[in-house]
């Protein structure tokens, strides 16, 4: 269905709210995290390790949509926070794992609680019907998109 025309553009706002309401959840995300010297990318990387299992650069660029240059950079600076370890594949020599080092496993049991924190904080003034009407219609642009990551991780639900 084609809701927007080159007449009606000038009136739409919706990627507009949409990046809006990504950048600010990134800088609630950020203050959630700054006692931890973590960013919200940082975050990001290590909740989708930690509660999805993700462990190669590969798999988190796929997740982030980040090139690969981007993501070294990221890793990088985990590695030197000493919250992960880059580690050869058993299986695949030329393949790189990622792992969680203890501190960054304690991190990580954390971020959930620090994510609802955030998030609370982002819909807070939302009632709960709202916020479920909200995700069910986010699900629906990005599967109909074809979004695999949605489709993967949220389109089970």
């Amino acid at each position: 269905m084609k809701h927007f025309t080159p007449d009606n553009f000038h009136n739409c706002h919706l990627g507009l709210l949409l990046g809006r309401a990504a950048l600010l959840k990134d800088r609630i995300i950020d203050t959630h995290m700054e006692p931890y010297g973590i960013t919200a990318a940082q975050f990001k990387v290590l909740v989708i390790m930690a509660l999805y299992g993700i462990d190669t650069p590969a798999e988190l660029c796929r997740h982030l949509s980040l090139d690969s240059g981007s993501m070294t950079r990221m890793l990088d600076r985990l590695e030197q926070k000493n919250l992960l370890e880059r580690q050869r594949s058993a299986q695949d020599r030329r393949q790189v794992q990622l792992v969680l080092t203890a501190d960054g496993q304690r991190l990580a049991d954390t971020l959930p609680h620090i994510g609802t924190d955030a998030l609370n904080q982002l819909a807070g003034s939302l009632e709960p019907s709202e916020l479920e009407a909200l995700e069910r219609i986010l699900k629906k642009i990005l599967i109909a998109a074809g979004d695999s990551i949605t489709l993967l991780r949220v389109g089970k639900e």
